[in-house]
C-alpha cells in the first residue's frame, strides 16, 4: 500500500482546483486501484468525484470495488444506472454483487436491465439470491472447469479458452456430465501427462468443497485449517457453482473482526470515524442506555430502602468499585475466551458444559487468591475504627468478592454459548451487556452478604 505524503495530497488538491486533467491522470497512472481508492478517501466528496471521473472504464471499476462503503455510496449517487451497469460488466460477478447490494431494490433492477453481458447479468442475479454471510454470498462464478471425459489435449484447449475470463487460476475443477464436482486437476499434470490421458485418470478425486449455505465463518476455518488459497462451492446435489478465493476470506475476516470489536465496545451498527455525528450517536446510545439503567439499578440497590447498609458500615463504600470492577473484568475475560473459541473452532458448542465446569474450577482458584489478598489487606488496614464493623466489612468484602468472581466467570462463559445457540453474534457478550449485568449482580451479592453478616454477628455479640 502506497503511503501518500502531505505534499503529494496538497499537489493533487492544487491540480484538481486548476482542473488540470492531464497532470492528475499522470499522478494516478502508476497507482494500484487499492491505492487510488485510499487516495479518494483522503479527498473531499467533490474532489473524489473529479478524480474518479478521469479513470478509464476498467480502472474505475477496480477502484469502485476497493472503495470504502461511504465513499462508494457517494459515487453511486452521482452515477446513472447505465454507468453503474457499465462498471459492473468490468468486474467479477462477486465484486459486482458487493457493489449492487448497496443500491435499493428498484435501482438494482434498473442496473441489471442495462447490463449488456447476459451471462454476467445472470451470474449477478444468481449470486444475489444467497445470504451474504454464506459461502454462496462470497463465491465467484469465474473459474476454469473441464469435463472428466476430456483427453489431455482437449483439456488444455478448454483451459486456454476459459483462462482469459479468470483473474487468478489456482485450481482447475473437474465435473461430470451433470456438472457435479468430481475432482481437482493439478495444472502440472498438463506437462507431465501424455496427450491421450483422460482427465479422470490424473485428477485428484473427492476434493474438499463447501455448500452454498455454509456459514462464511466455517469456510474461513477451513481455509485456515487446510492452508487453502481457493475452495470450490457446490449446491445441495453437488453441482459446482463457484469458488471462494483467499482474498475473499481475508476481507471476511477483517470485516468480522471490525464488527466483533465494535460489538465488544458497545457500538451498534457499521460505522467508522468518517460517519456523521448523528450516525455515531445513534450507534452508541443503545449500549449507553443499558449502562445508564445498570447505574440506576445499582443506586437503588445501594440505597437499601429503610435500611441503608452504607450508613451502618461506611467502610463498605470503599470496596464498591472493587466489587463492580472485578466482576466486570472477570466476566469480560471469560466471555472473550469463549467467543474466541467459538470463532476459531477450538470450542465445540456440543461440549459447552465441559468448558463451563472447567471455567468453574478456574474461577474457584482465582476467587480464592483474589479474595485472600483482599482479606489480608483488610486485616492489616481495617476499614473502620470500630472492631466489630471492621470485621463485618472484612468478611463481607471477602465473601462477596469470592462469590462475584465465580458468578462472573460462569456467567461470562455461559452467555456467548447461549447466544451462539440462538444464532446471535456472541461477540455481544464481551461488551457492556456482561459488564453491566455483573455489576448489578455483584452489588446484589455484596448487599445481601453484608446484610446477613450484620444481622448474624450483631445478634451473636448481643447474646
Amino acid at each position: 500500500m502506497k503511503d501518500f505524503s502531505k505534499e503529494y495530497i496538497e499537489n493533487l488538491n492544487r491540480l484538481i482546483d486548476e482542473k488540470n486533467d492531464e497532470q492528475v491522470k499522470t499522478m494516478l497512472a502508476d497507482l494500484h486501484p487499492a491505492d487510488i481508492a485510499e487516495l479518494l478517501g483522503d479527498l473531499d466528496r467533490d474532489e473524489a468525484l473529479f478524480v474518479y471521473n478521469l479513470l478509464n472504464d476498467e480502472m474505475a471499476a477496480d477502484v469502485l470495488v476497493e472503495l470504502d462503503e461511504e465513499r462508494r455510496g457517494d459515487l453511486l449517487e452521482t452515477m446513472s444506472t447505465e454507468d453503474i451497469a457499465d462498471a459492473l460488466e468490468q468486474m467479477d460477478a462477486d465484486d459486482a454483487v458487493d457493489v449492487i447490494q448497496e443500491l435499493d431494490e428498484q435501482d438494482r433492477e434498473e442496473v441489471i436491465k442495462h447490463i449488456d453481458d447476459v451471462e454476467q447479468a445472470g451470474d449477478i442475479v444468481d449470486l444475489l439470491k444467497y445470504d451474504e454471510d454464506t459461502a454462496g454470498g462470497y463465491m465467484s462464478t469465474e473459474m476454469v472447469v473441464v469435463s472428466e471425459n476430456l483427453s489431455m489435449q482437449e483439456c488444455i484447449k478448454a483451459m486456454r479458452e476459459q483462462a482469459g475470463e479468470v483473474d487468478e487460476i489456482y485450481n482447475v475443477y473437474v465435473v461430470d456430465d451433470d456438472k457435479r464436482l468430481k475432482g481437482i486437476f493439478p495444472i502440472k499434470k498438463t506437462i507431465t501427462s501424455p496427450m491421450a490421458t483422460r482427465v479422470s485418470e490424473v485428477m485428484e478425486p473427492d476434493p474438499l468443497a463447501v455448500k452454498t449455505d455454509t456459514p462464511i465463518d466455517e469456510v474461513a476455518r477451513d481455509f485456515e485449517k487446510y492452508d487453502l488459497v481457493a475452495l470450490p462451492v457446490v449446491d445441495s446435489i453437488g453441482r459446482l457453482v463457484g469458488r471462494i478465493t483467499i482474498d475473499d476470506i481475508i476481507d471476511q475476516v477483517r470485516e468480522q473482526g471490525e464488527r466483533d470489536y465494535k460489538l465488544a465496545s458497545g457500538i451498534a451498527g457499521d460505522i467508522d470515524t468518517s460517519a456523521g455525528v448523528f450516525e455515531q450517536v445513534k450507534a452508541r446510545l443503545p449500549w449507553l442506555f443499558i449502562g445508564l439503567a445498570g447505574g440506576i439499578a445499582n443506586a437503588i440497590i445501594l440505597d437499601g430502602g429503610e435500611t441503608n447498609l452504607l450508613e451502618i458500615l461506611p467502610g463498605m463504600a470503599l470496596f464498591i468499585p472493587l466489587i463492580g470492577g472485578t466482576g466486570g473484568n472477570v466476566g469480560t475475560q471469560s466471555s472473550a475466551i469463549v467467543v474466541q473459541g467459538l470463532a476459531n473452532g477450538s470450542l465445540d458448542i456440543r461440549h459447552a458444559m465441559k468448558h463451563i465446569f472447567k471455567e468453574f474450577g478456574i474461577a474457584m482458584l482465582n476467587a480464592a487468591i483474589i479474595a485472600g489478598l483482599v482479606l489480608i489487606y483488610n486485616l492489616i488496614f481495617p476499614a473502620d475504627d470500630d472492631p466489630l464493623k471492621a470485621h463485618i466489612t472484612t468478611l463481607a468484602v471477602t465473601i462477596s468478592l469470592f462469590c462475584v468472581i465465580i458468578f462472573a466467570s460462569v456467567f461470562g462463559s455461559l452467555v456467548p454459548i447461549i447466544l451462539e445457540k440462538l444464532k446471535i453474534d456472541p461477540a455481544i457478550a464481551t461488551g457492556p451487556f456482561v459488564t453491566v449485568t455483573n455489576d448489578i449482580v455483584g452489588m446484589i451479592i455484596y448487599m445481601a452478604v453484608s446484610s446477613h453478616l450484620i444481622r448474624t454477628l450483631t445478634t451473636l455479640v448481643i447474646t
